[in-house]
């Protein structure tokens, strides 16, 4: 292998590596994950749904993470009420081309959503208009909000109910810290929900 590929690909698993050694090593992110899978238990358990929210890269973690909560994750156990919202094209480009795309998530909020459920939105910058407008919505619906986010977590940061803030600036980092966190969230619940973990 070429010394320069080799040395570019040393870098980006360090970089990698060590964003998700400081993710690993902050209390108050760990404490904050927690707290939203026992949000996300307690809804799920009194018969609400979750809600995601993304877009690109975000908009494949959001149907990864429902589709975890709907099929399985670590063993067999009955689907949970999970649904990411940007998975029906005719929906997304109706409500693009007769809305605009900041209104794709927040109408569907505003068809989807009711009281008690939980809207989780991932965006890496926290400025995306569209999950902005989607939070929006789901407070004017009595929905609370969790975000996912990076950097210095953009707009969204004061307007989530609860935020999960990765400890990085570039968007592939948070990415990965993502992907790690809700994979947590998805074992934590699943655990929770059928008798794994008390």
């Amino acid at each position: 292998m070429d010394r320069a590929i080799e040395d570019f690909i040393e870098a980006e698993f360090n970089a990698s590596r060590q964003t998700i050694a400081a993710l690993y090593d902050d209390r108050a992110y760990r404490e904050a994950a927690a707290a939203v899978a026992d949000l996300y238990t307690g809804r799920l358990r009194a018969g609400s749904k979750l809600l995601f929210a993304g877009n690109g890269g975000s908009a494949g973690d959001a149907q990864h993470i429902a589709g975890e909560f709907v099929s399985r994750f670590h063993f067999d156990r009955p689907g949970l009420a999970a649904i990411a919202l940007s998975t029906d094209t005719s929906i997304m480009t109706a409500i693009g081309n007769d809305y605009g795309y900041e209104r794709v998530f927040s109408r569907q909020i505003e068809a989807l959503g009711q009281t008690g459920d939980v809207l989780t939105v991932l965006s890496t910058s926290g400025n995306s208009p569209n999950i902005l407008k989607a939070i929006e919505a789901a407070k004017e619906r009595g929905i609370t909000v969790v975000g996912m986010t990076g950097g210095t977590g953009g707009k969204m940061a004061g307007l989530c109910d609860h935020l999960l803030v990765a400890p990085s600036p570039v968007t592939p980092r948070i990415q990965e810290c993502h992907l790690v966190t809700y994979h947590l969230l998805c074992a934590l619940v699943e655990a929770r929900m059928f008798g794994k973990l008390a």
